[in-house]
């Protein structure tokens, strides 16, 4: 079983020690310098805060807006870090249903979290552990087993002070916590709290939250309250009211905000600024305007053209960051080049990215062919991988979701009409994706989609279960292996071309898989197109999130039938990667290559796909001397 992160335990917690430890944590002088994923002991200047609460409704988007504000800090010099607080009692994501709360965002260590996550490493260029991401079934279980082994010293162990002082002693080692590769501890940590004000499981997390802000002091702490303002009536005037009401809910709690991030569809008007400056008692130049924009990259520009950063800076006493002007993306240094006089401009890298997203004109459609196919949150690393792909070609990626289950037969008998649909959605995109799922529901419309991709040379990925879909497809076709299965669908199979891993166990469902960061050699002996996407690299490290595996057993007759492993891992003995030979991209691979995508450097297997369908790819390796070269493509001026 995968561990669970949770910060270094004290004997004791009381709570009127706790000004004195942080005062004297704050005041030391002593610089520290930190591996990635390493806690720090000291900081040379005190830790600042910056946590993101929101009212009125859900889904406003905090996640990009909290990830947005730390690109900023960024391009001003600053050094951040993210922790996403879930009040739920999960202990983690893992088994929580894509279809409530979209993908389960998988990383280096095997943590299972959410999806914001995933945006923070994207937007911010980060590493994050899994202890980056608090629920409350993770700090009750913490809070529990100290109890049970006598930490508490026979105290009634209580919300306040125990939990509040568990949650608050893993914040502030989370922080200290090296994230971007650069040996160097965090400046600003970035904490967004989950639901909205006035929810009950919040209570506690804005208790314990307005006691840090108390033990670090005002200079170290921002608040910021994310909230609605609609558009009501024929008059079409922006009402701050339920802004209003969401902040009353704040203060009761004990927290009172420093900054407004208002969403709205169209730029808060002056009289709505006016308003809610008076009402709430937040300066107008700290209300700030999130209304709708073309794309999300966008969404650090609008914050850095209200001087969001600048402001920030002054709330913390950072005046000397004010000016400085750092790139908040990696680029190559080609890529640089061709920015010019960008490159002198806040985030002038950044615009690049959103302006690219916006003016790629030449589409490619790639369908996503999997189970939950009612909300694109489900497969959101795979949609964003693909765009971050399409900005690095010059290409503008559609994307269509297909329920794989409305491609099987049975959906032809019982609706007729749907069938047709998605076959015509099939048959139309330009390349396909198969991605990772679990259970044997709709795995026979992904078996239907690999035998479609195969015949008819449509440019195929197949990720976790999509590759293993394409193994069983093709034992069945090309080797004439009737029934052949993995034993996850049907254990009695004659033909078990996927089998169990033997570390794992089936008897749990929460945290028995192979998960996280592996190494994956890939083979020397073959001109593989996975050797090319990778640049001939020996070995790749990649996430992964299965339970399932290639039967190794079976290799020998699927290599002899034209489909041949690529790479391998675990000295052999687990096969990573395929591919069918004389197809211009039928790839499949046992980790998930989207978890790694980056704005400024695509997943190369999901770049490979995307030039495929635009049938640049063997352009492409011919113009990098058999090499992909990821981010090339920002070389070319669109």
């Amino acid at each position: 079983m995968n561990k669970v992160w949770a910060p270094k335990t004290r004997a004791t917690s009381p709570s009127s020690t706790k000004a004195a430890e942080n005062a004297a944590y704050f005041a030391s002088s002593e610089v520290v310098v930190a591996e990635a994923g390493t806690q720090a002991t000291a900081t040379a200047e005190p830790m600042k805060y910056i946590v993101l609460t929101g009212g009125t409704v859900s889904g406003l988007g905090k996640g990009t807006a909290i990830a947005s504000i730390g690109v900023v800090l960024k391009s001003h010099g600053l050094r951040v870090t993210a922790i996403k607080v879930d009040p739920h009692l999960n202990v983690d994501a893992g088994t929580v249903s894509p279809n409530l709360h979209g993908e389960v965002y998988v990383l280096d260590d095997g943590g299972q979290v959410d999806l914001d996550l995933g945006t923070y490493e994207r937007f911010l260029d980060v590493t994050l552990m899994s202890g980056h991401n608090i629920t409350s079934g993770k700090l009750f279980e913490q809070v529990i087993q100290r109890e049970r082994t006598g930490q508490y010293l026979g105290k009634s162990v209580r919300m306040v002070p125990h939990v509040t002082d568990a949650f608050n002693d893993w914040i502030v080692d989370m922080a200290r916590t090296c994230v971007d590769g650069s040996s160097q501890s965090p400046q600003v940590c970035l904490i967004e709290l989950g639901g909205t004000v006035g929810d009950v499981e919040c209570t506690v997390y804005l208790e314990a939250l307005q006691q840090l802000a108390f033990q670090v002091g005002r200079e170290n702490f921002c608040t910021a309250h994310m909230c609605l303002v609609p558009v009501m009536g024929s008059l079409v005037e922006q009402k701050t009211k339920p802004c209003q009401q969401s902040v009353r809910l704040l203060r009761e709690a004990g927290l009172t905000p420093d900054f407004l991030l208002c969403r709205s569809e169209q730029p808060l008007e002056e009289e709505a600024r006016r308003r809610l400056s008076m009402l709430c008692q937040v300066r107008t130049e700290h209300i700030v305007s999130l209304h709708d924009v073309s794309n999300i990259y966008r969404v650090p520009l609008l914050l850095a053209e209200q001087e969001v950063g600048a402001n920030i800076c002054r709330h913390f006493g950072l005046a000397c960051a004010i000016p400085v002007i750092s790139p908040s993306i990696r680029l190559q240094e080609q890529a640089r080049y061709v920015l010019g006089e960008a490159r002198e401009k806040r985030l002038g890298d950044w615009r690049m990215l959103a302006d690219r997203l916006d003016t790629c004109i030449e589409e490619v459609v790639v369908a996503i062919v999997g189970k939950h196919s009612g909300t694109l949150d489900a497969y959101v690393s795979v949609v964003t991988a693909l765009k971050h792909a399409g900005v690095e070609a010059g290409l503008h990626v559609s994307v269509d979701l297909i329920e794989s289950q409305d491609l099987e037969p049975n959906t032809q008998r019982i609706d007729p009409k749907r069938y047709d649909a998605a076959w015509w959605k099939l048959r139309s995109a330009g390349a396909v994706v198969v991605p990772g799922g679990f259970g044997d529901r709709n795995i026979e419309g992904k078996v239907t989609v690999a035998s479609h991709c195969r015949e008819s040379q449509t440019p195929f990925l197949g990720i976790g279960a999509g590759m293993q879909a394409a193994v069983i497809e093709f034992g069945r076709s090309e080797l004439l292996w009737t029934g052949a299965n993995s034993t996850e669908f049907d254990e009695g199979t004659r033909h078990p071309v996927v089998t169990f891993m033997p570390e794992v166990t089936a008897s749990t469902t929460g945290g028995t898989l192979r998960l996280g960061t592996r190494v994956t050699t890939l083979k020397t002996d073959m001109d593989s197109l996975a050797r090319k996407l990778y640049d001939e690299r020996p070995t790749i490290s990649e996430r992964h999130r299965r339970r399932y595996e290639v039967n190794l057993t079976m290799q020998g007759a699927l290599e002899a039938r034209g489909l041949c492993f690529t790479a391998h891992g675990d000295r052999g003995q687990r096969l990573e990667m395929c591919e069918l030979t004389g197809h211009p991209f039928f790839v499949g691979c046992q980790f998930h290559p989207e978890l790694l995508s980056r704005p400024a450097r695509p997943s190369p297997p999901i770049l490979g796909l995307v030039l495929a369908a635009a049938k640049r790819l063997e352009r492409r390796l011919g113009d990098g001397n058999g090499c992909l070269c990821v981010g090339a493509g920002f070389e070319r001026i669109i």
